[in-house]
């Protein structure tokens, strides 16, 4: 399957991460900015009712915005983590993560982008369908649950390195 060549100005590392990558390797800025989206919402609502008082109580609006907030916080900072994964903001600690975890790996046999009982047909198709899908988090959020091996990189500097780490042994 032809994948898509993106040029970037970090080097990329995986073009469609699985969810619990992204998560793993999120940064605390990530953290913050979940949280800061997540005290938005609410403190908005309560700002706006202070300027223009509807006289109406507010806590089930507040508790919907902390929700909303929450949910579109997590979204924003998934799709940050995911920015750094395909290489269009700085990486280099996810890309020393990357290097360490699947050279390890490569090192134990097991494979490189998790094991899938699915046929082959179901994990291009998952991959077709999630591939930059953190650019479409506002129509649709959709997220790769699915181990496959279509990731846009070179699985060999995996495997080199994890050769030259036995030889020096």
């Amino acid at each position: 399957m032809p994948q898509k060549v993106v040029d970037t100005p970090y080097p990329p590392i995986d073009a469609d991460p699985h969810a619990s990558r992204v998560l793993r390797y999120m940064r605390p800025s990530d953290y913050a900015v979940w949280a800061a989206a997540t005290a938005a919402f609410p403190s908005a609502l309560y700002f706006w009712d202070m300027a223009d008082p509807s006289r109406v109580k507010m806590t089930s609006a507040y508790r919907l915005g902390g929700t909303m907030g929450f949910i579109g916080g997590f979204l924003l900072a998934y799709q940050r983590s995911s920015l750094r994964f395909w290489g269009w903001t700085e990486n280099k600690r996810e890309e020393d993560m990357d290097i360490a975890e699947l050279r390890q790996l490569a090192k134990e046999g097991k494979p490189l982008y998790g094991e899938s009982h699915q046929p082959e047909w179901v994990q291009a198709s998952a991959y077709r369908n999630s591939v930059f899908s953190q650019l479409k988090f506002a129509a649709f959020p959709m997220f790769n649950l699915v181990h496959h091996p279509f990731h846009g990189s070179n699985t060999e500097k995996y495997k080199q390195e994890s050769e030259d780490t036995k030889e020096e042994s």
